[in-house]
């Protein structure tokens, strides 16, 4: 029997108000939708005519029919920390977005049980089977989606969420993929990831969700099947396939499946980038190169596209053309989930279950905030999401490869520098216009390898940055000059024919979007804080000091140090946080540190804490944990996997909560789990 997490209890200040913002929240909802809401009318057993209102959220309950959502209210009416008031009825409300409807159970207890739904403008309508069928499938994405990842980033962001597994057994899940393939074709009708610009068919919150399914529980012949099938109305869902193939050990059936597809359909830039992919991380770049430009041709407009060509140039260790890439990406404005806007409760009341109680997590208030120096708190990089956070990610994987001053070099030849820009103007008199006649062409000028010509007199362009870096108090890490503005060059005079013969020195380069400039700005603030820090401690071991900072510190340097690339110093920082006091983020840091190292204990042993803080805070389901579970049990046998977290020195309560995570896997007939 699975333990089921504690009930959180937010008190309403004006009795049904969380009901009333839902419903005129409707309309703004662009995602799936908040997590499901939970209300209920409690009064005082002693004084029936006073009634309070109590509401919490929830993922993951079967929402196929209203009886299956009432049902879980029925498990709502026995309280064993409320003695003194009664449940005399419950609301479940549950979006369905692909109609852009609320399904709503309204349960009287004891008594009768109603469903209907409200559209935007706050109608009624009749719940048909059609709708709840809708409904079943959304629920499910969205426990997928709003899971959190171990990190506990996720549960921070809603307070009272319970979040559990939509799908435990082998007959859910039939019933899960048995939606999917009946709605398959309106998935994009949902919404799509926040790199998407536009959903498709093979892009989308469905087609997310089903590959995160896959992915988590490893049943692979299912997710096959139900690609197969629909592979037969559809060629273009071949790349989804050929994604469940690749991840499932069946390479030859993905090459063969996407070469036949790529024949019948030459410009599909799903197809595509799955077989750039595929031959990028193959160690064949070379091979990946042509097919993701023509990847970029069929999809100009997609960010994915172009990034993946960046990140082929970067394997490539072209690191010209991977910066001309990056810079050509189109950036989108991230759209964050659907979350509930609720008004200020009167109170909230957040039970431990005895299960989840542990000394070894048992951290501060999650709302604490702590000394933290501004420098810290300022790091703009650490709230990159979305596009920004992919071509970040790229940047400092460059720069982890050839270090700042060579990318600060490489930037300063293929981006015109405004130092130089201005020197320039300065010195062309007999023709105005010569400067900005080139930087108007779209494609560079090269050398016939395909690589931007050298730059001659290219000291211009970092003088700027030898001045910054002087001013910058001793400090080792060069300050980058500002490339020019686009706005700057178009002010610069009129637009005449672009037949004038006398180019500039610097008629090859290009104009660097202004968000890829203040990239290299957030870049350097975040190389500079990494720099002091480590000189610091390195100054505190040679004098045998102790080098202090807070937990929340130590957490900040160790996503600082992980954003940079540099795993070791992040675990470092990450276990000094964790000597202090306990942080899930800091956890989930060691953890991925000890799949590196394939150190099985530590793996086992952080994955125990942190089951143990995901039901401290109502979430029995993290496919992110489960995912790693499965993983070990797949390499080493769910017999040792099983002993190794028995042997630990952990409350028997808090091992069986992860133990119930590895039954999962025996329900599933994961890989290893029969012994």
């Amino acid at each position: 029997m699975v333990t089921a997490p504690a009930v959180p209890e937010i008190y309403e200040d004006e009795l049904l108000s969380s009901i009333e913002a839902r419903a005129e929240s409707l309309q703004s909802l662009r995602e799936l939708g908040p997590p499901d809401l939970v209300h209920l009318i409690k009064q005082p057993i002693k004084s029936p005519n006073k009634q309070v209102g109590v509401y919490h959220h929830v993922t993951g309950i079967d929402a196929s029919s209203s009886a299956s959502l009432a049902a879980y209210i029925n498990t709502l009416t026995y309280s064993p920390h409320d003695k003194q008031h009664k449940v005399v009825s419950g609301l479940y409300c549950c979006y369905n977005a692909f109609s852009r409807l609320d399904m709503r159970v309204q349960v009287y207890i004891p008594g009768t049980v109603e469903s209907y739904c409200i559209d935007e403008r706050g109608e009624k309508r009749v719940a048909t089977d059609d709708l709840w069928l809708e409904t079943y499938l959304c629920s499910v994405l969205r426990a997928y989606s709003y899971a959190d990842d171990g990190s506990g980033d996720t549960i921070k962001k809603i307070v009272g969420v319970r979040r559990f597994n939509p799908i435990t057994t082998t007959e859910s899940e039939h019933k899960f993929l048995e939606a999917a393939e009946r709605l398959f074709f309106n998935g994009w009708q949902l919404g799509s990831d926040p790199e998407i610009q536009v959903p498709n068919l093979v892009s989308n919150h469905l087609t997310t969700g089903l590959l995160n399914y896959i992915h988590t529980t490893g049943r692979y012949a299912s997710g096959i099947n139900l690609f197969e099938k629909l592979r037969t109305r559809d060629t273009e869902i071949s790349s989804l396939l050929a994604r469940v193939y690749i991840e499932a050990d069946e390479e030859v059936k993905a090459v063969q499946l996407l070469h036949d597809a790529i024949q019948e359909l030459p410009m599909d830039y799903s197809l595509l980038d799955c077989q750039a992919d595929f031959c990028n991380k193959k160690g064949r770049s070379d091979l990946a190169l042509e097919i993701a430009k023509r990847s970029v041709i069929s999809a100009p407009s997609e960010f994915g596209t172009w990034a993946r060509l960046a990140e082929i140039y970067v394997s490539l260790e072209q690191w010209d053309l991977a910066l001309l890439t990056l810079n050509s990406c189109p950036m989108f404005t991230y759209q964050d989930k659907d979350a509930p806007r609720m008004p200020e409760p009167q109170k909230v009341f957040l039970p431990i279950m005895p299960e989840a109680m542990c000394d070894e997590i048992e951290d501060a208030n999650m709302d604490d905030m702590e000394l933290v120096h501004p420098t810290l708190r300022k790091l703009h990089a650490a709230g990159f999401k979305g596009t920004f956070l992919k071509a970040y990610n790229l940047l400092t994987e460059i720069t982890k490869k050839i270090g700042w001053d060579q990318l600060l070099r490489v930037r300063s030849q293929v981006f015109v520098m405004e130092e130089e820009y201005r020197h320039e103007k300065q010195h062309v008199t007999q023709n105005p216009n010569a400067s900005t006649t080139a930087l108007r062409s779209s494609t560079p000028t090269t050398n016939g390898h395909g690589e931007p010509e050298e730059v001659s007199g290219s000291e211009d362009g970092t003088k700027v940055d030898k001045e910054a870096s002087s001013a910058a108090a001793g400090e080792s890490i060069e300050k980058p000059g500002h490339t020019v503005a686009s706005e700057v060059v178009k002010a610069g005079g009129s637009d005449e024919p672009e037949s004038t013969p006398n180019y500039t020195h610097f008629h090859n380069k290009r104009l660097c979007e202004r968000w890829l400039d203040n990239l290299f700005m957030v870049l350097y603030e975040d190389l500079r804080v990494y720099t002091i820090w480590r000189t610091e401690m390195a100054q505190c071991r040679q004098q045998q000091l102790v080098y202090k900072k807070s937990p929340e510190e130590w957490e900040i340097l160790g996503e600082l140090a992980e954003r940079l690339h540099h795993l070791d110093e992040a675990v470092e920082a990450y276990e000094n946080c964790l000597q202090v006091r306990f942080s899930p983020k800091a956890m989930k840091g060691v953890l991925k540190l000890g799949e590196r190292r394939h150190d099985i204990r530590e793996v086992c042993g952080a994955l125990i804490k942190l089951v143990t803080w995901q039901y401290r805070w109502y979430s029995e389901f993290s496919p992110s944990l489960l995912y790693t579970i499965r993983k070990l049990i797949e390499e080493e046998g769910a017999v040792k996997i099983r002993s190794i977290i028995q042997g630990t020195s952990l409350p028997q309560h808090v091992l069986d909560l992860t133990h119930q995570y590895a039954a999962l896997c025996a329900a599933f007939r994961s890989s290893g789990s029969d012994g």
